[in-house]
C-alpha cells in the first residue's frame, strides 16, 4: 500500500534505470490512504477512481497516517550543481540581506503591489490562462490527477512548472521549501537522493522526477489531452524568469525565523501563477513552510464554478484553512491571519 502524509507523503521509492533524476513508485494495486476528519476513519482509494477536487472530496489531501511527521530538515544548498542553480544559491544570502526584512512586519503597500506587477508583466503571456475550455466537458467533469510538487516560490524554475499548472488547470498539494526548512527539503533529500527543485511526485502514475524542463513536459504529455506549452513557456524563464525573484528581493525563498509547527490539515488556496496579490501570499506560505492544496484559477479554468461557490466572487487569492474554519479573500488580512495564526509563538 501507498502511504501518503504530510511528513512522508509515499515510499518506497526505486530509481528508474538510465534516467538519473526521474523516480518510480513500484506497486501492485496501489492505494492512497485518506481521513476524512479526525473523527472518521482511515479508508482507501484506488488511485485510480478519486473522486474530483471539490469541497467535500478536500479532505483526502489532508492524509496523515499516525506516527509519520517528517523529521527536521538538515540544510544544505539548491541544486545540483549546475550554473544556474548555483547562482540561484549565491543569490539567496544578497536578496535576503537587501530584501524587505522580517515578513510577519507592516509593509509599504505601494511597494508590495508595484514589485509584484511589474513581476507579473514580465511573465505576462504564462501563468494566467487555462488552456481547458471552460466549456469542455470532459475537462471539467475528469478527477483531478493527486500531484505534489517540492518547490519554493522564489525559485525561477519552480515559477515554470506552477505557470504550466495553471495552464493545465490542475490542482496540486505544495509542499513549500524555502533555505532553511524544517521538514521538506529532507524529505526531498531522502525521497530522491538530492535537495535540487523543483520536484514532481505524481501519485497517479508513480512518478517522481526533477528537472522543471522535464517535468513541463510531463505534465503536458500526461494531462495536457494533446496541448502543448504556450509558446515560449519553457525557452523564456532564462530571460525572464529571473525578474520576479529581483524584484521582490526574494520574497518566498527563505524561511521565516519564527516559523511555527505543521498544522494537522494542509490549507487551501484559490490563485492563479501570474496574479499579482496571489503572489504575496504563496511568498508568506513558502516563508513559513505551511503546505497547502493550490487550486489554479486563470481565465478560462474549469474550477471557476468552485471557486464562486466556495467565496461567493470570481477573485483571488482565497484562502481556506480547515483547521480554524477561516474563510478569507483580502490579501493583507491573510497575511496578517498567517503570520498570527502559524508563528512558534502562537
Amino acid at each position: 500500500m501507498l502511504s501518503v502524509a504530510c511528513g512522508r507523503p509515499f515510499y518506497p521509492l526505486r530509481s528508474f534505470h538510465g534516467q538519473p533524476n526521474r523516480l518510480v513508485v513500484r506497486r501492485s494495486r496501489a492505494s492512497i490512504v485518506e481521513r476524512g476528519s479526525p473523527c472518521r476513519p482511515w479508508r482507501s482509494y484506488s488511485s485510480g477512481s478519486l473522486p474530483p477536487s471539490s469541497p467535500s472530496s478536500r479532505s483526502r489531501w489532508n492524509a496523515r497516517p499516525p506516527g509519520t511527521d517528517g523529521d527536521p530538515a538538515v540544510e544544505s544548498r539548491v541544486g545540483s550543481g549546475s550554473p544556474s542553480t548555483s547562482f540561484l544559491s549565491l543569490l539567496c544570502p544578497l536578496l535576503k540581506f537587501f530584501g524587505g526584512g522580517d515578513p510577519s512586519q507592516e509593509r509599504n503597500e505601494f511597494l508590495e503591489v508595484a514589485t509584484s506587477s511589474l513581476s507579473s508583466l514580465a511573465r505576462s503571456p504564462w501563468g494566467s490562462k487555462s488552456l481547458n475550455n471552460i466549456n469542455n466537458l470532459e475537462s471539467a467533469t475528469s478527477p483531478q490527477p493527486y500531484l505534489q510538487i517540492y518547490e519554493f516560490e522564489a525559485c525561477p524554475f519552480c515559477r515554470r512548472v506552477r505557470e504550466a499548472m495553471t495552464e493545465l488547470d490542475l490542482t496540486v498539494e505544495v509542499y513549500p521549501c524555502p533555505k532553511g526548512s524544517l521538514r521538506h527539503r529532507e524529505l526531498v533529500r531522502s525521497i530522491g537522493g538530492k535537495e535540487q527543485f523543483p520536484f514532481l511526485v505524481d501519485l497517479n502514475t508513480g512518478v517522481s522526477t526533477y528537472e522543471s524542463n522535464d517535468i513541463v513536459k510531463y505534465l503536458f504529455r500526461q494531462y495536457g489531452q494533446g496541448r502543448n506549452p504556450s509558446f515560449g513557456l519553457l525557452e523564456s524563464t532564462v530571460f525572464t524568469g529571473w525578474v520576479p525573484t529581483l524584484l521582490r528581493a526574494g520574497r518566498g525563498m527563505t524561511l521565516w525565523k519564527n516559523a511555527g509547527k505543521e498544522p494537522s490539515m494542509k490549507l487551501e488556496l484559490y490563485s492563479y501563477e501570474n496574479s499579482v496579490y496571489s503572489r504575496i501570499v504563496r511568498e508568506a506560505l513558502c516563508e513559513l513552510e505551511l503546505p497547502y492544496i493550490l487550486q489554479n484559477v486563470g481565465e478560462g479554468s474549469t474550477k471557476s464554478k468552485l471557486l464562486l461557490e466556495t467565496s461567493g466572487s470570481n477573485k483571488v487569492p482565497y484562502l481556506v484553512d480547515p483547521n480554524t474554519g477561516l474563510q478569507m479573500g483580502d490579501y493583507k488580512k491573510i497575511l496578517s491571519y498567517l503570520f498570527q495564526t502559524y508563528s512558534a509563538s502562537n
